[in-house]
């Protein structure tokens, strides 16, 4: 095992780092539902909400994380919650459907855009300033989908926007304008989750892209585009990580194939400071796409732990796994995660609350003997 050099990380992201989500406890999930049902008000809901989320917060600096979140405690799901919030973006209930997941599909939510699009008076401002309030002298890490998600999950409206470089200028401009209202609202550590590019390295999905008419290798071109627009010329203070996610429903996936279709695109045409990337199981391939990172200041975040089952992760194993993606990428550019959140919609993934902190001990473990 080749030792690092320079080895605690001042900003983020951390060599013991995490994606966001953590599983719904009981308390808060009863919470909801009363909620959902006319039997507590939304004072009522929001209190339990804050001491969820305190005693949690607590728990992540207790087991030594450097970043804590507010484990998505306030949506059911890791993007619509965020999306339908955008000015011109409407939530609904689909008659049928629902994402399709290996063996099993969520509830039919669906967006659509119904007007141009915005930001402005966004509810998770304030779940963000709830959370940075408790943070302390740890970093508050927020999290929202990445633009790609919009278009990628969303029902385009062609009276409203006839022309698609009309439509992703003003997506970008409005998550230009959220990035920066996170940042007055002192957010340092901004990450974009996104899915659509798992679906880009995996040869069924683009087969079926292509069968919609839809070129892959264009819309990754204008994925990447869009992000570098809504990115430019943030605050040097502000770092900006994307994970991408091969989907995380109740311990299930949806997409499978290694990262070599999109590499080259992520690590040298994306300009953000570090990808979190899953690394738990085959359907991720192996560790050659990371040749193709050539910035020396990008952080890769393997995520070799699994968030979707409780069994935990033998540390010399993962301490191999590491070394062996230290032969593609500098050591010093790599850091540990768990692979996903534990719960992207509400439901959570199959594992206990006492699995899911023993996994995140484990990372923070593990990265102290690999770094330091």
């Amino acid at each position: 095992m080749h030792m690092a050099n320079h080895t605690t990380r001042e900003r983020p992201p951390f060599r013991a780092d995490q994606v966001g989500s953590l599983l719904r406890p009981a308390r808060l999930k009863a919470a909801r539902e009363g909620y959902a049902a006319g039997n507590i008000s939304a004072d009522d809901l929001r209190q339990i909400e804050h001491e969820e989320i305190e005693r949690v917060v607590a728990k992540q600096k207790e087991i030594g994380l450097q970043a804590v979140t507010d484990g998505e405690f306030r949506r059911a799901w890791w993007h619509f919650d965020f999306l339908e919030e955008l000015d011109g973006v409407q939530g609904y209930y689909a008659e049928t459907g629902g994402i399709q997941f290996h063996n099993v599909t969520t509830k039919p939510r669906a967006i659509r855009v119904i007007d141009k699009l915005g930001f402005s008076n966004h509810p998770m401002l304030d779940h963000f300033k709830f959370l940075r309030s408790i943070a302390g002298s740890h970093v508050a890490k927020m999290t929202i989908p990445s633009p790609s998600m919009l278009h990628f999950r969303g029902e385009m409206n062609a009276e409203v926007y006839p022309d698609a470089d009309e439509f992703f200028a003003d997506l970008a401009k409005a998550y230009k304008s959220a990035i920066s209202a996170f940042y007055d609202a002192g957010c340092r550590y901004l990450q974009l989750d996104d899915t659509a590019w798992a679906y880009l390295c995996s040869e069924e999905q683009r087969g079926k892209l292509r069968a919609n008419g839809l070129d892959p290798d264009q819309i990754g071109e204008r994925y990447a585009k869009t992000i570098n627009e809504a990115v430019a010329d943030r605050p040097a203070d502000l770092t900006i990580t994307m994970h991408i996610c091969r989907g995380n429903f109740r311990s299930t996936w949806i997409a499978s194939g290694g990262y070599e279709p999109v590499a080259e695109r992520l690590f040298q045409g994306i300009d953000i400071d570090g990808f979190f990337l899953e690394y738990d199981s085959d359907r991720a391939g192996g560790f050659e796409p990371l040749r193709f990172v050539k910035r020396k200041d990008l952080q890769i975040v393997l995520g070799l732990i699994t968030s979707k089952f409780g069994e935990l992760e033998d540390a010399d194993d993962v301490k191999r796994r590491i070394d062996e993606a230290s032969k593609f990428a500098d050591i010093n550019q790599l850091c540990l995660s768990p692979q996903c959140g534990f719960a992207s919609t509400e439901e959570g993934n199959l594992l206990t609350e006492d699995e899911q902190w023993a996994k995140l001990q484990r990372v923070v473990e593990i990265a102290h003997d690999v770094w330091g």
